[in-house]
């Protein structure tokens, strides 16, 4: 194929008046089409048509938010409440967990060669109660680890109300004697 779309990456220049124009190709393109483009692994960068600000995330985030929008969405509101309260100290750790983790999906269906999103749906379909059992269990090991990482290192401050309770009772009790 001549100037082979695949090796050089397309710059789409996005103007103020929210067209986007793919340089590459001399054509202007929708978000439908930059989303093929992430499904066919074109490479590409969108940039603003008059400061060259980098906006290639911006418009993936709109991608993601129609397609949120459309049909049976990926994140439920508790999962995005979630994802909300991640922002802050631990969103590199959350970033790179879901990072790996759609990784692995890929890696795993393209192991299996089961390309057609019918089979693979289907696929993970049979596969959705073992992933979940495994993913609860990933969790729960993880909020464990977590936890107990925190006593371990006082990062909490105070004792559980257990202890504490043990302790006045212990005082109460060397008063009393005394």
């Amino acid at each position: 194929m001549p100037g082979d779309s695949r090796n050089s990456p397309h710059l789409i220049k996005k103007y103020s008046n929210r067209r986007l124009y793919d340089t590459h190709t001399s054509t202007h393109v929708t978000l439908v089409d930059i989303r093929q483009m992430v499904i066919d692994e074109i490479p590409f960068q969108v940039v603003d048509a008059k400061s060259g600000e980098d906006l290639t995330r911006s418009i993936l985030m709109q991608i993601i938010q129609e397609a949120e929008s459309d049909g049976e969405p990926i994140f439920s509101s508790d999962m995005l409440k979630s994802i909300i309260r991640f922002y802050g100290p631990f969103q590199g750790m959350l970033g790179s967990y879901l990072e790996k983790s759609i990784q692995t999906i890929i890696d795993i269906q393209t192991q299996t060669g089961v390309q057609s999103s019918q089979a693979w749906s289907e696929f993970m379909h049979k596969q959705v109660p073992v992933m979940q059992n495994l993913m609860q269990q990933y969790i729960d090991q993880s909020k464990n680890l977590y936890l107990n990482t925190q006593n371990l290192f006082g990062l909490f401050g105070n004792m559980p109300s257990g202890g504490k309770a043990n302790r006045d009772d212990t005082d109460r009790k060397n008063d009393d004697e005394k």
